[in-house]
């Protein structure tokens, strides 16, 4: 079975990761629903232009991810979800005294608790269909750690851990769960911050690519946002029915360490 003809939710897709997750299984053939926090004429187009491109149909729908009741909500108007993509993820860097709390309970919010609220709301949906994948996008980060990213981090390690426990509540169902953890994704957001950390650093743009952001990835090598969609689509594959409650290192090696 492949992921041609399935509802496919992806969570923060309006960009980065997310997006690139969006149009790989619309390629494949899945129905897309896009969301964000914003609702915009370029958002809704985002989703035309896919369909458009691919065929399948695909739908934007804003729903804010530090909202518990939006999260579930978003569920409830997709209609059908075949596969969750918790992807809505922002990060803040601070030392932990310095931390501000509002960007804590932000970032906890955000990035942990809408996979819970919207794989609450999934699950029946998927039970009913019998047969269902949900993938949360964690981290490297989810396996290691690194300062001055407390949230993140702490957040993180609670998506693996949320994905264990989904893979054990449906362990005897046609549906999994499983972590996806890259590394760093090449993605615009990460593209505008090279010119300002060449000028910081006083280095050419590979010397900051190789010594800077991918100190840490032994590849040397960015992951790319069409390699964590055909990730997804491989958990979401008949080849991957038994993996359930894992997680997969996109990360160049970094979790190798």
């Amino acid at each position: 079975m492949s992921v041609e003809g399935k509802t496919a939710v992806i969570t923060g897709s309006n960009s980065g990761i997310g997006l690139g997750v969006a149009k790989e299984l619309a390629r494949l053939g899945a129905n897309v629903v896009l969301n964000s926090f914003t609702d915009t004429d370029e958002d809704h187009k985002l989703a035309e232009q896919i369909a458009m491109e691919t065929g399948a149909t695909a739908r934007y729908i804003q729903a804010d991810m530090s909202d518990p009741d939006a999260c579930r909500a978003l569920i409830e108007k997709a209609g059908q979800v075949d596969i969750l993509v918790n992807n809505a993820g922002i990060q803040h860097v601070a030392a932990i005294p310095e931390f501000p709390v509002d960007k804590w309970n932000q970032i906890i919010a955000i990035n942990l608790s809408s996979a819970f609220h919207t794989t609450a709301a999934a699950l029946p949906v998927m039970r009913a269909a019998g047969w269902g994948r949900v993938v949360n996008i964690a981290s490297a980060h989810g396996l290691t750690a690194s300062p001055f990213k407390s949230a993140y981090v702490a957040a993180k390690h609670g998506v693996v851990g949320l994905t264990k426990v989904t893979a054990l509540e449906t362990a005897e169902e046609p549906i999994t769960a499983n972590a996806i953890c890259p590394g760093y994704v090449l993605t615009p957001l990460v593209e505008a911050q090279i010119p300002d950390t060449m000028k910081k650093y006083d280095m050419d743009r590979d010397t900051v690519v190789r010594d800077v952001l991918l100190d840490r990835q032994p590849s040397k090598e960015f992951a790319t946002v069409e390699q964590i969609g055909g990730t997804v689509a491989f958990l979401a594959s008949d080849a991957a029915a038994q993996i359930t409650g894992t997680t997969i290192s996109v990360d160049g090696g970094w979790t190798a360490l």
